[in-house]
């Protein structure tokens, strides 16, 4: 149902700038269920000892996990059989015998985790709990049998640790979580070693486990608290594997001393954060290390793993990921992610080097002439670098150096998060869009992850001020490089682009043609009122970045920054989705600003979604 309205604003959009739809796309439609709806396979897991692979599939309609052998895909079968959202994430369990996969209700986030057994297909819920989150902590080869997991049964503010047994259910509680904790790190006996406390100021503090119980091990400031956390502990548990900033302004990868505390540097870059980490399933070693900064890079840290990059270069190209490894990590899967080619995955075994493809995720694009994605550096008014990422329609005729040949309807695509960022790959949005006749762009903006924590910062009580200024000053650029029509650019986002989408119509009201919000929020005060309760350990922080409905000051703060306060001044069309059941943007907030605009006449096409949550997974919605 959204797209097709979108659709609607976006044809307006078009037909405005003058650009006939035929002459928008070289070739013919894209059809929207080709980009948007259930991939023909996707998600492809090794089971630890290498006889299986699962993978993500429709069944009947909806996404379940199939099971099949390597080798044999056309005789893979289902062995989940969800009717309603779908699976959307699946793990092996380190016995190569269960299935684990995760569900909620309605989108609801109340994730519930389910065992499947691969030999006789019992399927078993292991946190039978109602409005419970699970969150799956730990899995290790050298407890096979049970999972630590999470979960907010005692206090639905704070999660307690339990060992659940994989194939019976029984469920033993680990850790009374009476410290109030946000986090914890086990080591390969599930035992949690390590745990993560929030402060008042927005930092954090690290503990860990001794005999006398938990001691403060590790201290960081609030400019530190998005770029530095524990990642694992490694074997032996004498060490662990940290992300940090601490003294610096890129998160690098360290290794820390459990004992001393001494830390020591394994990976770092002078461009942006450490983002991705190769470990070997064993040890926990660290292999390599990734940094996306325009594009990703994976720098080898051993000589076995710089031997499988060049060889996963030369087969593959630059753009691949790893997804799942065997327990021995003889063989991987490998996935493909670029912007012009069908996201596929391959079976790639070390010893021979050979590199087999396994699926395409979207057949149904193969031979569609895709549109390639230009990462492109943009100067702020204050001088900060905006990493950003440009795609053009085809058939416009080219200009030289990646631009049209004259100016044309454009999208703005806002990323969620904040603390998010866009990235370099395959992008649906992107392609539709384009193909449909506009340009689009989307801005990695001040506040956005993995360009160093002075960048993240940079966002702080800036929603609606310089982070939307970031988004006009990318707008002026596309003008001036005489990409975009200066009257004819939409706004579009989801979550913190659909907060964009509604700053861009109220605080900016002529700068934009039309707007999308996904799941926006459009009054920051009851935004931060109506969080989940288990994001309480994260409130601090986000008071302090966003400003602090607990004082006087902050409330004016927030009330001067939502889109709700002004909502008089929207005059351009204004579609809205929402998810009745999104426990992070409550429905109230698509709500209010509705009921706002229709109050004071003014026209909006709101469409509420009773069986979605924080953005819509089912395809026909």
């Amino acid at each position: 149902m959204r797209a097709p309205w979108v659709c609607v604003l976006f044809g307006l959009l078009v037909n405005a700038a003058g650009v006939a739809a035929a002459a928008g796309h070289a070739g013919a439609l894209i059809p929207r269920a080709a980009l948007f709806g259930n991939p023909v396979r996707t998600q492809a897991r090794l089971s630890p000892d290498g006889r299986y692979l699962s993978f993500l599939a429709p069944r009947d309609g909806v996404m379940n996990v199939w099971l099949a052998q390597p080798g044999a895909l056309p005789a893979a079968k289902p062995i989940t059989n969800d009717r309603k959202r779908g699976v959307r994430q699946h793990f092996w369990a380190e016995d190569a015998r269960h299935v684990l996969f995760l569900q909620d209700e309605g989108g609801d986030e109340n994730w519930r985790v389910y065992s499947v057994d691969v030999e006789t297909g019992a399927q078993l819920d292991l946190t039978p709990l109602q409005k419970v989150q699970a969150q799956i902590v730990g899995l290790s080869h050298e407890r096979p049998d049970v999972a630590l997991i999470a979960l907010n049964d005692r206090s639905a503010e704070w999660h307690d640790l339990y060992e659940i047994n994989i194939a019976s259910g029984e469920r033993k509680l680990i850790e009374r979580n009476d410290q109030e904790f946000a986090g914890y790190v086990e080591d390969l006996q599930l035992r949690p070693q390590l745990a993560v406390k929030t402060l008042a100021d927005g930092g954090g503090e690290l503990y860990r486990r001794t005999e006398r119980g938990w001691d403060s091990f590790l201290r960081y400031g609030p400019a530190d608290s998005l770029t530095t956390r524990p990642l694992v502990i490694e074997e032996g548990e004498r060490t662990a594997l940290m992300l940090s900033s601490v003294d610096r302004d890129k998160a690098a990868l360290v290794r820390v001393d459990l004992e001393s505390g001494k830390q020591t540097v394994v990976g770092e870059s002078d461009k942006a954060d450490v983002s991705e980490v190769w470990l070997d399933p064993r040890s926990r070693r660290p292999q390599a290390y990734g940094v996306e900064y325009l594009t990703g890079e994976i720098t080898p840290l051993t000589q076995a793993a710089a031997k499988d990059i060049e060889r996963l270069r030369a087969a593959l190209g630059p753009k691949f990921e790893v997804s799942s490894r065997t327990f021995d990590d003889s063989k991987w899967v490998v996935v493909v992610d670029d912007p012009m080619h069908v996201t596929a995955s391959y079976l790639y075994e070390r010893a021979s080097g050979t590199v087999t493809k396994l699926f395409e995720h979207r057949p149904q694009l193969a031979g569609v002439a895709l549109q390639p994605m230009q990462a492109v550096e943009i100067r702020s008014r204050d001088g900060l670098t905006l990493v950003s990422y440009l795609t053009l329609p085809a058939g416009l005729g080219e200009a030289g150096s990646g631009r049209p040949a004259q100016p044309v309807a454009m999208v703005l695509d806002v990323h969620g998060g904040p603390w998010a960022r866009n990235s370099y790959g395959f992008n649906a949005e992107h392609q539709w869009l384009a193909n449909r006749g506009y340009a689009v762009l989307s801005v990695n903006y001040r506040g956005s992850t993995g360009f160093g924590k002075s960048f993240i910062n940079a966002g702080d009580h800036e929603w609606a001020r310089n982070m939307h200024n970031d988004l006009l000053d990318a707008v002026d650029w596309a003008i001036r490089e005489k990409i975009a029509a200066a009257d004819k650019i939409a706004i579009y986002g989801g979550s913190y682009g659909g907060y964009a989408t509604l700053v861009g119509l109220t605080f900016t009201p002529e700068r934009f043609a039309c707007g999308v919000d996904i799941v926006g929020p459009s009054n920051l005060f009851t935004l931060l009122n109506s969080i989940p309760p288990y994001w309480k350990a994260y409130l601090d922080d986000m008071a302090r970045r966003i400003g602090d409905p607990r004082t006087n000051e902050g409330h004016e703060l927030l009330k001067a920054r939502s889109p709700l306060t002004y909502v008089e001044r929207i005059s351009r069309p204004l579609l809205i989705g929402q998810g009745a059941n999104d426990p992070r943007v409550k429905q109230a907030e698509s709500d209010q600003i509705a009921a706002a605009m229709k109050a004071k006449h003014l026209p909006v096409t709101y469409v509420l979604y009773p069986d979605e949550g924080h953005g819509f997974a089912r395809p026909q919605n």
